[in-house]
């Protein structure tokens, strides 16, 4: 420790003011004591000591056993307070180093000053567009995963990774392999097996040369391989040759450091790699200012070193075998050159065997599933064990955060965080519990227009990638979605309703009040009701705040574009919704029934404007967006049915508008597309733009159940169920929207997230709505409504306040109309 002493009067004066400026801005919890140790250059160093409990701070210059310790330069903590800074940002690139409980530091954040503007001023290496497309696709691949560290790569388990190619292994959104690339006797390995044994672990049977080769073949080659808080492969080489053979093992490996997002983007940054041989292993280094990344690599057997792989020279007696294991750490370093997740409670590692048992503790309680229907039964069974694997430990939180999709969504994203947890909450409720504390924890506390904070909105994206750290981009911790805010409030509602944890509601009341201020302030800059959609620059051009957050993806029926902001028709929905949910928890669980009464009463007026703004009489249909100045947006899209899910649609529309939902322009035979196939900018390959995604369906489903359309949402239902048969039972992210009468069978978009939790939680809420599942007090309804061809289904052990229930649905004929 280095000696007392003076610092920054900006530091002094927000230490001594903090327990005054404090009051009324924290939750209840979490609890305990942070020690600040502000470090100069030449090892001095100030101390404050911050105690948070139950909502209230106190500050003290000396302390004893903290549970959380904040080592910070004078001039970092600084530029935080003057808002010039991140935490997050600050936490990936080195400038902070923390040891024990990270959601201390995250809950202290509320005590900053609010005024922000974080915008990086450091210089930022130059983008460089790519003008040659990546052309592999999904069946080419073989991958494995845990949490956010992943491997994907050819079907013989190399990688030879193009810059726009997304081979390689990946964590915390970078890649730290490029190049790994086995041969022997300078033959690449040809594939003879790849046995998928387990998401975070696959096995390759292999031979050199060319397939042709087979029948003669007298050495064969195993590839086993691990992925869990590092990335293991074990190499067996056979010799089933009657006499020593003298082989040459060579691994390619190398490491380009490039993020996800630019591989997915199409874009290139050059970033300077190097690369050292120390303690029999070889390190590749990337460093950009105090962000240190790096790849270790050793292996269980002597090999030759040099700065491009690992080389074994070695002879195989006959009908014998030679092994080696090989080890790769990817290692993220702190201001000390720790990795930083050493030190925080929050962050522990797995062992091989400890991922199973993790994977199979989260699917220990759920429902089992006999279904007549096999792709129904498939895609369960998939769905379930997809959202199990799909979790990571993030360096900000003491569980398991809630992971979206392999490979460009092995982050925390909110939106398709609450959406998965809401599709699994009668199957999986933890999820729902962990995805709630994150975003809360992660909840906006400061008015930062460079990444869209603001008080109470809910984070949409958190990443860990260097143009994060450095404020070159917002990923850090982007606030760019407007519709979050209100899933929160709606996810912890739900959460409530099927599992009677009133504990829950309550500890998060505070985040809970926040979110609907929000709504009810910053969401709303004209004060006209709405919640606005503005557009935000992204390193692909303007994105608007809405899941269609493509450039083109909202626009009037002939194409034009709008202008902006934009009230967007579901995310008004969502609004309503959250307000009516807030109320519910305000009078049952938070004793403030006045609140809950002007809650009801601004739903019930956002309701009554919503219909007369946004309805389109001489179309029949919701507008999809309304302009600042009134002018509605008349294209038929998808974003109408989401509305079905919230309420707020007037009881004498519905029909009109579930006639458009399946008229040929929106429904293609295996759900419904996002832009009318008559829409000038329809275009099947478009994701925002005509792609059928899996989640977006389910909802309308459900909301047609809601709504008394039980044929429609079992019509929505059996296909989407029939295109998982395709899939093996897992659906991507989203499918292209040719007519399927055309193409017969469902068309993939290229490389797109599968896994992908909310496509994984899509069959879950489909099961729901089938079988009419709601929850009531301390009861379950069931209330099966299916098509023949279904079967039988019965799900058994369903939890919930009500203990454990079973359901049992039959297929039978509809009648003809609807019954409200």
């Amino acid at each position: 420790m280095g000696r007392e002493r003076a610092v920054d009067g900006r530091i002094e004066e927000f230490f001594a003011d903090l327990a005054a400026n404090g009051r009324g801005r924290l939750p209840a919890a979490p609890t305990g004591l942070l020690r600040f140790e502000i470090v100069a250059e030449d090892g001095g160093t100030a101390a404050w000591f911050v105690r948070l409990d139950d909502g209230h701070t106190r500050v003290t210059r000396h302390g004893d056993d903290p549970d959380c310790t904040v080592e910070v330069r004078p001039e970092a903590f600084t530029r935080l307070l003057a808002g010039r800074d991140n935490l997050v940002a600050m936490l990936l690139r080195g400038d902070v180093s923390v040891a024990g409980d990270l959601a201390l530091l995250f809950t202290f954040r509320r005590l900053l000053p609010v005024d922000a503007d974080s915008t990086g001023t450091g210089p930022a290496a130059e983008l460089v567009r790519h003008t040659t497309p990546s052309l592999i696709g999904l069946h080419e691949v073989s991958s494995v995963f845990a949490g956010n560290i992943f491997m994907i790569s050819a079907r013989n388990g190399d990688v030879l990774s193009a810059p726009n190619t997304p081979l390689g292994l990946f964590s915390f959104d970078t890649r730290f392999l490029s190049t790994w690339r086995l041969t022997v006797n300078a033959e690449t390995l040809s594939v003879l097996s790849v046995d998928d044994v387990a998401t975070y672990e696959a096995k390759f049977g292999l031979v050199p040369g060319e397939p042709t080769h087979y029948v003669n073949a007298t050495t064969s080659v195993l590839r086993h391989r691990w992925v869990g808080p590092e990335f293991e492969e074990e190499i067996v080489l056979f010799n089933y040759a009657p006499e020593p053979v003298r082989y040459v093992v060579r691994l390619d490996a190398g490491a380009d450091f490039t993020e996800v997002l630019e591989v997915r983007d199409g874009f290139r940054r050059a970033r300077p790699v190097t690369a050292t041989i120390a303690d029999d292993a070889l390190r590749l280094h990337y460093r950009r200012g105090s962000l240190h990344r790096e790849t270790v690599i050793t292996s269980s057997t002597p090999a030759e070193l040099d700065d491009h792989g690992l080389t074994w020279t070695i002879t195989v007696a006959p009908h014998g075998t030679w092994s080696t294991r090989l080890r790769v750490l990817a290692l993220l370093r702190d201001l000390h050159r720790r990795d930083l997740r050493e030190r925080l409670t929050s962050s522990v590692g797995r062992s091989e065997h400890q991922r199973g048992r993790d994977i199979a503790a989260r699917t220990a309680g759920v429902p089992r599933l006999r279904a007549d229907h096999k792709p129904l039964q498939q895609a369960y069974e998939y769905g379930i064990r997809d959202l199990a694997a799909l979790h990571y430990p993030g360096l900000n939180f003491q569980t398991a955060l809630p992971a979206t999709g392999l490979p460009w969504s092995m982050a925390l994203l909110g939106r398709e965080s609450l959406i998965s947890s809401f599709q699994a909450l009668p199957f999986m409720p933890e999820r729902a519990v962990n995805t709630l504390r994150i975003l809360a924890l992660s909840q906006g506390v400061r008015q930062d227009p460079f990444r869209g904070e603001q008080p109470g909105k809910i984070v949409q994206e958190s990443r860990y990638g260097d143009s994060g750290a450095f404020n070159d981009t917002p990923e850090a911790a982007s606030f760019s979605a407007v519709d979050t805010t209100a899933a929160f409030v709606i996810l912890l509602d739900e959460y409530e309703r099927w599992t009677g944890d009133a504990e829950l509601v309550r500890r998060f009341e505070f985040e809970a009040r926040a979110a609907i201020g929000w709504l009810d302030s910053d969401a709303d800059p004209p004060g006209s009701g709405y919640v606005w959609s503005t557009r935000r620059p992204t390193r692909t051009g303007p994105q608007n705040e809405s899941w269609r957050n493509s450039a083109d993806a909202i626009c009037f029926h002939d194409g034009r574009p709008p202008t902006y902001p934009l009230a967007i028709c579901e995310i008004q929905g969502y609004a309503y919704e959250a307000r009516r949910r807030a109320a519910r928890m305000a009078r049952r669980f938070w004793g403030d029934p006045g609140w809950a009464d002007q809650r009801e009463r601004d739903a019930a007026r956002l309701r009554e404007r919503f219909d007369r703004d946004f309805w389109l009489p001489e179309r029949g249909h919701y507008a999809v967006a309304v302009q600042l100045d009134g002018t509605p947006l008349d294209s038929l899209t998808s974003n109408m049915g989401q509305l079905l899910c919230t309420g707020i649609v007037a009881a004498h529309r519905a029909e009109q508008m579930v006639a458009h939902l399946f008229s040929p322009a929106l429904y293609s035979g295996w759900g419904i597309r996002t832009l009318a196939s008559t829409a000038a900018d329809y275009n099947p390959l478009g994701h925002h733009t005509g792609a059928v995604w899996p989640w977006e369906n389910s909802l309308i489903a459900w909301g047609l159940r809601r709504a008394g359309f039980r044929a429609e949402a079992a019509r929505i239902a059996t296909g989407l169920l029939d295109a998982a048969r395709h899939f093996q039972g897992r659906l991507p992210a989203y499918l292209t929207g040719y007519d399927r009468a055309t193409t017969h069978v469902p068309v993939p978009h290229g490389f797109t997230d599968s896994p992908y939790a909310p496509s994984a939680g899509a069959p879950l809420l489909l099961l729901r709505t089938l079988l009419g599942l709601e929850p009531y007090e301390d009861h379950l309804a069931v209330d099966a409504a299916m098509p023949e061809e279904l079967g039988q289904i019965e799900l058994l052990d369903i939890r919930g306040r009500w203990g454990y229930a079973d359901a049992l649905g039959r297929g039978r004929p509809f009648r003809d109309r609807p019954t409200p």
